[in-house]
């Protein structure tokens, strides 16, 4: 059964701005460890490369975030929600800490799309919740 929906499109050119803005305290505030560890490599070889990543981040866990129906407000932060990929490349949503607990506890999975283009990101996610037997 669905539990819920979530869309985000992001101006990637405002995700630069705070970037310049606020430097790598943005990227930290945003990211879980693994996912600012891959900012960091693709910030390294390509800057672009590395902005894009970060606005499809914030973009998913806009998504999610709407999707399971609480925005950003306790148990779902920023650090807690974190987009994967797997080894073929598709994103996948791992959480942590009090968050994992709440979905896990409701019974929940979540299915997630990113894509990016110059100057947009888009995320969209669908939240199902197991049926009762």
């Amino acid at each position: 059964m669905i539990y819920g929906i979530g869309t985000d499109v992001c101006d990637v050119r405002r995700i630069r701005a705070s970037l310049e803005r606020h430097g790598e305290r943005f990227a930290l505030k945003i990211l879980s460890d693994a996912e600012f560890a891959t900012w960091q490599h693709r910030s390294k070889r390509w800057p672009e490369r590395g902005v894009r990543y970060l606005a499809t981040r914030f973009s998913a866990k806009e998504a999610f975030s709407k999707a399971v129906g609480m925005g950003m407000r306790m148990p779902m932060t920023w650090r807690h929600c974190e987009i994967a990929k797997a080894a073929s490349g598709q994103p996948h949503i791992v959480l942590h800490g009090e968050l994992k607990a709440w979905f896990e506890a409701r019974q929940l999975s979540a299915h997630v799309s990113v894509t990016d283009e110059t100057d947009y990101a888009a995320s969209f996610v669908v939240v199902e919740q197991a049926s009762a037997a």
